[in-house]
């Protein structure tokens, strides 16, 4: 998986998050729920951002819960849907 595809998801997150963390300032490690609160509708908009982002459909049915835990994590999971993007 490229740096691309984090760097990207972590554009994504500072945008849907709008409470002044800057993309550089996110961990790749950190947990999008424990560590940044994102609630349901926050992480609605994160999943539909990073379907426009990356212009795919999320695979909802094997998404799971592990796959978002850390943007590195989540970064692969994107990075399998589109090979090209890693």
């Amino acid at each position: 998986m490229g740096q691309d595809v984090v760097e990207r998801i972590k554009a994504v997150l500072a945008g849907v998050l709008a409470n002044g963390i800057g993309p550089a300032e996110i961990a790749d490690d950190a947990d999008l729920v424990d560590e940044y609160g994102l609630d349901s509708l926050q992480m609605i908009s994160f999943l539909l951002g990073i379907e426009d982002e990356f212009d795919l459909e999320l695979d909802y049915d094997n998404l799971r819960l592990d796959d978002l835990r850390s943007v590195r994590q989540f970064g692969g999971f994107v990075a399998g849907l589109v090979p090209a993007a890693s």
